[in-house]
């Protein structure tokens, strides 16, 4: 079986093409602009040829929104299906508040621009060129912040994070999904372009990439640890003991710095750092179940992510599963993958 395993970002995609009877270095590995780049660099061309745009496809990742901004005051107009408009908000009048109408076909006279997180056609393309089969398989994952239409989207998504921990007990099983639940609806349209494969959030990705590390994942049934993704969007914690997450945080990477995030790691170890806390902080959220005393306080804290220097000189220690760190989040999903089949 041949897998393409995808961490989605807002500025990468960070590939692994895995064959299961190869070592792992020996495997192929790309790391190529986000679909939400491609997108954007797609706009930015049609805005200075001047000629308005129609958005449609799938919902997908929204960093190419700063280029749509761009397009809009430069005077042009958007216009955008209503599937597709879900990649700009979840509540469709803000979408028409953003100045782009809503519409099933498109305008005479505009140019489409199609918006999705996974292209058979691109893969098919791409990898032929590299002299590879298309897979039997796929992994991805992408972030999602749930669909919330009247709420705000910290709020949102860390509600999806709540729910994780006291509906699943924090099981890791449970962090990658055959069929993702209908209110992650990024998730789901990845699963549907995908065809035959699983899903996951890029969070959960990165934690289940940091437990492919064998030492790692066998320290976590002596005692726990906390896990910290510091990506170039957002910052995630998960204090992890006998495969099980006792407790999840959420932050915007751009508001921390060492101190203030190794500061708020500690009360959060202990299960003294408050939701509102965070959120009033402008974060996401912060939630821990009734810490076990035999995890030992979650001491040893191990790092993952594009901006982990910011912690370089306290008490972590670096990680990097497979033995790159920019494909954390697909060793991840092999790991994930992994667990489901248990």
């Amino acid at each position: 079986m041949k897998i393409l395993c995808l961490d989605i970002g807002s500025g990468t995609q960070d590939v692994l093409y895995y064959f299961p009877d190869r070592e792992i270095e020996n495997c192929p590995k790309f790391i190529l602009p986000s679909p939400a780049v491609m997108v954007a660099q797609k706009i930015a061309t049609l805005t200075e040829q001047k000629k308005n745009i129609y958005l449609y496809g799938q919902n997908m990742g929204g960093g190419f929104k700063i280029a749509l901004r761009d397009h809009l005051n430069k005077g042009l107009q958007v216009a955008v299906h209503p599937v597709a408009a879900l990649a700009l908000a979840d509540n469709l009048q803000k979408v028409e508040g953003l100045g782009v109408k809503i519409t099933e076909s498109c305008p005479s006279g505009f140019s489409p621009v199609y918006l999705t997180d996974f292209d058979p056609g691109f893969w098919q393309s791409f990898l032929a060129l590299s002299g590879l089969d298309y897979p039997d398989f796929v992994l991805a994952c992408v972030q999602d912040h749930g669909f919330h239409p009247q709420t705000s989207n910290r709020k949102g998504r860390f509600e999806l994070w709540e729910e994780f921990l006291q509906k699943s007990q924090g099981r890791l099983e449970e962090l990658i999904f055959s069929e993702p639940p209908q209110q992650l609806t990024r998730l789901k349209s990845l699963k549907d372009m995908i065809g035959a494969g699983m899903v996951a959030d890029t969070g959960a990705a990165a934690l289940l990439g940091a437990l492919f590390v064998p030492e790692v994942e066998e320290m976590t049934f002596r005692q726990g640890i906390c896990v910290v993704n510091i990506g170039n969007s957002h910052t995630i914690v998960f204090l992890v003991y006998k495969q099980k997450v006792w407790g999840i945080y959420e932050h915007h990477t751009r508001l921390l710095d060492g101190q203030k995030l190794m500061r708020q790691l500690e009360l959060f170890r202990q299960g003294k750092l408050t939701n509102d806390q965070v959120f009033a902080d402008n974060g996401h959220g912060c939630l821990v179940l009734d810490l076990p005393a035999e995890a030992r306080g979650f001491e040893s804290v191990f790092v993952l992510g594009p901006k982990r220097r910011m912690v370089e000189n306290f008490d972590v220690q670096f990680l990097s599963p497979g033995g790159d760190m920019m494909l954390a989040g697909c060793f991840g999903l092999l790991k994930g993958m992994e667990y489901q089949r248990k």
